[in-house]
């Protein structure tokens, strides 16, 4: 596009720009160490000057045109003369919270041809967020736009000037010839050496195993294996960081503050809420406080009746003051607690109780919760049986290896549970059985020991059928957090973006195609290393398998198989779904009133149509995608590093032609928006009542003859309670699940961008309006679905519509909205 620009610009012509920068002090909320310490000294983080505007003034930042058209002597783009920002702008009404912007003008010769990148120097000691740069008045291109979006610390720590292109797209044989030099350099600075360790400011994207999840120099219980590299533990790549070993185990590394490739560390402002800031905040200060009110026995650790726990959103817990100080006080947690300056804890209301108290007792919402709950992607129909109605829960094989390492604790016992259910004339599901397996007395190899229980509604059998369910829920719940949730988005999608930062330029179609689905997961990942899937972290205190969680992941990661995460295969490999050219999709749902699949159906076909347009635009035929040496080597990456343990499976795409590139594509969208929506926002309105999603079984089902038997016939709420999870995980997990389970106020959602300007490509940008029309479109039907009194899976006994696949959202609590990315 950049042909024939000769004599465009007269002679020194100044070429005037706008910079929009965001002072560190605004963004940079990961390395305030004490929240409580900033916001008590009265500072308004948005307002406050650590670096006032007008450092940025002077000779602190400058800039370099680079020319897309004309190059020097060694084929590369002529670079401009050194220009520094000039006056504060006050009057750019599309200015974001905390940015500033600034004029510059840019010397620049007709011989010098189309700027097509810049160079820029940061000369303070203080990093700076640069946000964007327009270029107003180019000949021929009228506004010129680049859309940066990175951290850029002081210029000696760089090997080589940072570089930001203009917003056009090209793949690599495209790239205008005076580009392609800085293009390749761009990348190898991305890449690193794979060496050291990694510094506050590099930008490198490097792979590593979890070999940082134990600390074996804190003693022996809390070592854990390494995940990944072995055909014992596989597991998918994280992001190196290059810390120290440990000194007991030379395999594994020193946990701490993980480094993270910088612009993956909250390059963007999120308001007043911080998320996951609050996450770390509440895992490192508030929960460690509340766990010594229980070791010094201020209250007693387990709950006396339903209706104490119902309590903890109706009532509160009193809690000693002082622990209530720990509290931060980020309005997220302040939200989430509500002490109302009193020595109360209260927790939000959790959607399954609003209308119905006691709807989660019954079989039709048990069962129901298996298609429209927070996991509703695990439930198969037994496909030797004709009639196709009947249709299997089943966790035997996921936790049956470890059953007997355990049920060896003194805190849990626990069963390998599978479901029998029945479809009914109506569309619902009817639970027939539960067959509850322990591993056998003798040996592993002598196979399980298993009882049936039967339904019941009365006497003594109805709290059996009822303890029964819970055991099934409580091994649901581990899945479904383990591996559904965290195995099967957070971390499958981490190699795809540490390959796609490596080998993919901004510049490529591709690129510009899925970095908005990668947003802060690096970052989220980092801390759920820290502070939730680590040794003694939140899923080890309050999720079945313990010290063994993350192994029960990584035997979760064998079965895993990349282009089965579609929905529409993966429907079809749980026989849920039927090929059938003459239905919507080409499927028939064997449950029509499925409302997982019937929402997410809807979602997956508009993402896929939005790739294939998309992709089309820039491919036409399958030479041009074999012929892509970044595209190919992105996948090979992929699939040898990224996902290196499972490198040799035969169903790996070859990335070969269009249709393997459009529904790879499609996939990693489909996993990184709607499928995390899916199993991450229903969180809390499902998991906030502790006695609905019970997360450890503490004890079997009591034999007849024992005092537990005798306990469960004159009380049964109290076996119930003593059954599952007690008071002080119950409040973890209820803390920990909240803020899961909310939307942070910048919220980009599917089908929407952050900037406008992400691509030059008017065809590209009305593709995507069209997407987002859809989605708009399918919203509207969901919502109608919902209130289809015949549809009775979409809000069940509980009165609780599904939601969670609305493609928008509020800020906070919604139980709807589905994200670009995995940020939480």
């Amino acid at each position: 596009m950049y042909s024939g620009v000769k004599g465009l610009f007269n002679r020194s012509q100044k070429v005037k720009g706008t910079v929009v920068l965001m002072r560190k002090n605004v963004l940079d909320i990961n390395s305030i160490t004490s929240v409580r310490g900033l916001i008590g000294t009265g500072i308004n983080i948005i307002g406050s000057t650590i670096d006032g505007l007008t450092s940025f003034l002077g000779r602190s930042v400058c800039l370099q045109l680079i020319s897309a058209t004309k190059a020097d002597g060694n084929g590369n783009g002529v670079v401009g003369k050194k220009t520094y920002l000039e006056g504060i702008i006050t009057s750019i009404p599309t200015l974001g919270a905390g940015q500033s912007a600034f004029t510059i003008h840019f010397e620049w010769d007709a011989d010098m041809g189309i700027p097509g990148a810049f160079l820029i120097k940061n000369y303070m000691q203080v990093e700076l967020f640069l946000v964007s740069l327009t270029l107003e008045d180019i000949p021929n291109q009228g506004s010129m736009h680049f859309v940066c979006n990175s951290w850029v610390y002081n210029s000696k720590v760089y090997e080589k000037d940072r570089i930001f292109f203009a917003s056009e797209t090209y793949v690599p044989s495209e790239t205008p010839g005076p580009l392609v030099t800085y293009r390749e350099a761009e990348l190898q600075a991305l890449r690193g050496n794979g060496t050291g360790k990694r510094k506050e400011w590099d930008r490198v994207y490097d792979y590593d195993v979890y070999n940082d999840l134990g600390n074996p120099d804190s003693g022996e219980n809390f070592a854990r294996p390494v995940l990944g590299g072995s055909l014992t533990h596989p597991y998918p790549r994280r992001g190196r960081t290059g810390r120290k070993p440990t000194k007991k185990d030379p395999n594994s590394e020193k946990p701490g503050e993980a480094y993270i490739p910088r612009d993956e560390n909250f390059g963007h402002l999120k308001s007043s809420d911080f998320l996951t800031y609050g996450l770390k905040s509440l895992t490192r200060s508030f929960l460690p406080a509340l766990k010594t009110v229980f070791d010094i026995n201020f209250t007693p650790n387990e709950f006396d009746s339903f209706e104490e726990v119902r309590a903890l959103c109706e009532g509160g817990i009193k809690l000693p003051t002082d622990i209530l100080s720990k509290i931060s006080p980020l309005p997220v947690l302040k939200e989430i607690f509500r002490t109302d300056g009193e020595s109360v804890l209260k927790f939000s209301v959790p959607d399954l109780i609003k209308v119905s108290k006691s709807a989660w007792m019954t079989d039709e919402e048990f069962a129901r919760e298996m298609i429209a709950g927070v996991n509703p992607c695990v439930i198969r129909r037994l496909q030797a049986i004709k009639d196709q109605r009947l249709f299997i829960l089943d966790h035997h094989d996921t936790f049956m290896p470890f059953l007997r390492r355990i049920d060896e604790s003194k805190s849990s016992k626990a069963y390998a549970t599978r479901t029998i259910l029945f479809l009914k004339d109506d569309g619902t599901l009817k639970p027939l059985a539960i067959e509850l397996s322990l591993p056998h007395p003798g040996q592993q190899q002598l196979g399980a020991y298993s009882k049936v229980i039967l339904p019941a509604n009365q006497g003594v059998e109805s709290t059996i059928w009822l303890l029964a369910k819970a055991h099934v829920i409580v091994n649901d719940s581990c899945y479904h957090q383990l591996i559904s949730h965290w195995l099967n988005t957070h971390a499958v999608i981490e190699p795809f973006v540490i390959a796609t930062n490596r080998n993919l330029s901004i510049l490529h179609p591709i690129y510009k195609l899925l970095f908005p689905h990668y947003r802060d997961t690096m970052n989220i990942n980092a801390l759920a290393r820290q502070s939730l899937i680590n040794a003694d972290g939140f899923i080890e205190k309050t999720f079945l398998g313990g010290k063994y969680a993350v192994e029960i992941s990584s035997s979760g990661y064998k079965n895993w198989v990349f282009l089965d995460q579609a929905l529409p295969a993966d429907l079809i490999k749980r026989g849920m779904a039927i090929e059938d050219s003459s239905c919507p999709n080409g499927l028939r749902l064997v449950i029509e009133d499925y409302p997982y699949a019937v929402d997410g159906l809807e979602i997956w076909d508009a993402i896929k149509t939005w790739v294939q347009e998309y992709v089309s635009l820039y491919y036409a035929t399958n030479d041009a995608i074999k012929k892509d040496h970044e595209l190919q080597a992105w996948w090979k990456e992929v699939v040898e590093k990224g996902h290196g343990d499972l490198k040799d499976k035969p169903w790996w795409p070859k990335m070969q032609t269009l249709q393997e590139l459009i529904q790879s594509c499609s996939t990693i969208i489909w996993i990184a928006s709607a499928l995390h929506a899916a199993v991450n926002f229903g969180q809390y309105p499902y998991g906030g009542f502790i006695l609905n999603r019970p997360t450890l079984s503490r004890r079997w089902i009591p034999e007849e003859g024992t005092p537990e038997y005798d306990e469960m016939t004159k009380n049964p709420q109290k076996a119930y309670l003593r059954t599952i999870t007690p008071k002080f995980q119950a409040l973890v997990d209820l803390s920990v699940i909240e803020i899961l389970s909310r939307h942070a106020s910048d919220e980009v959602y599917l089908g929407q961008r952050d900037n406008p300007n992400w691509t030059s490509n008017p065809k590209a940008i009305e593709a995507f309006k069209k997407f987002g029309k859809k989605l708009a479109e399918i919203e509207t039907k969901i919502s109608e679905r919902n209130h289809d009194p015949n549809l009775r899976n979409r809000t069940g006994p509980a009165q609780l519509p599904y939601t969670v696949l609305l493609p928008t959202s509020e800020t906070g609590l919604t139980f709807r909205g589905i994200p670009n990315s995995i940020s939480i």
